[in-house]
């Protein structure tokens, strides 16, 4: 798949507070392939890294930590992976999709087009989803590193970062809380 991203330089960077969550019954931080690889891009790319967790695929849990995130006003998003699919035990949509205002259907489709390049109609097997809570995004992205990519490297990156055009996710924080 072919993107054009366009950057415009007269613009300044903005650096955004980033808090990343594992769900995972099968993994520990010592072997959390995906949020290390998330945690490296978005450094790299000059984002900040807010907080890091991993818990279990439990909905409580899940919707503790992301609650406690978005109740913290210096974490601006929060990007989980795993637990989007489709077994027993995958339960992330269903714990995090009641805490969105809105929810940013576009993520889910734009993240289906992509990983359908990669992984064909297996694309069909996750959930990904994105919304919008007390004024911090939120990412559902599904746990396997290269859907962690997928989702980063093709959407993420660019909507989060303030130069990009013609118009980012960056911009429209000041405005997120107006009623």
């Amino acid at each position: 798949m072919t993107t054009a991203h366009r950057l415009d330089d007269s613009k300044a960077f903005v650096a955004v507070h980033i808090a990343l969550l594992t769900i995972s019954d099968t993994r520990d931080v010592a072997d959390d392939k995906s949020g290390d690889t998330l945690a490296a891009r978005l450094t790299e790319a000059g984002h900040i890294l807010a907080a890091r967790a991993l818990v279990r695929d439990d909905k409580s849990a899940i919707a503790g930590q992301v609650e406690t995130w978005i109740a913290d006003p210096s974490i601006d998003v929060v990007i989980t992976t795993g637990g989007t699919g489709l077994t027993g035990r995958d339960v992330t949509v269903e714990a995090i999709r009641p805490l969105f205002e809105k929810e940013i259907d576009g993520f889910s489709v734009l993240f289906h087009q992509i990983s359908f390049t990669t992984v064909g109609t297996s694309t069909m097997q996750s959930r990904a989803c994105a919304g919008l809570a007390q004024g911090t995004y939120i990412f559902c992205l599904p746990g396997s590193p290269g859907a962690v990519k997928d989702g980063w490297d093709n959407i993420l990156k660019w909507q989060l970062d303030s130069r990009h055009g013609p118009c980012n996710l960056v911009e429209l924080m000041p405005r997120l809380m107006e009623r």
